[in-house]
């Protein structure tokens, strides 16, 4: 199960076989945000608190085209499958 922190992989995509960290997962669509993956420019207007411009952020990838890749969960499951 993918859960906030750990590490994944990315199977399929513009990023394909890079790695980072879950920063935040949408359980109902199933889908995860990945630190420095997916990245895309929004357009955001200027408000009195920020300064608008197009800025660089993560979006959400399908949970389906991630992989564990953390080791210490990948060895809790071998040991509990013995």
């Amino acid at each position: 199960m993918i859960k906030k922190g750990l590490k994944v992989r990315i199977l399929s995509g513009k990023d394909k076989k890079k790695e980072g960290e879950v920063i935040e997962i949408d359980r109902p669509n199933n889908r995860a945000k990945v630190q420095g993956i997916n990245i895309v420019k929004k357009h955001v207007k200027t408000t009195k608190e920020k300064k608008g411009g197009i800025v660089s952020k993560e979006n959400f990838i399908h949970i389906s085209n991630l992989v564990l890749i953390d080791s210490k969960i990948k060895a809790k499951k071998t040991e509990a499958k013995k």
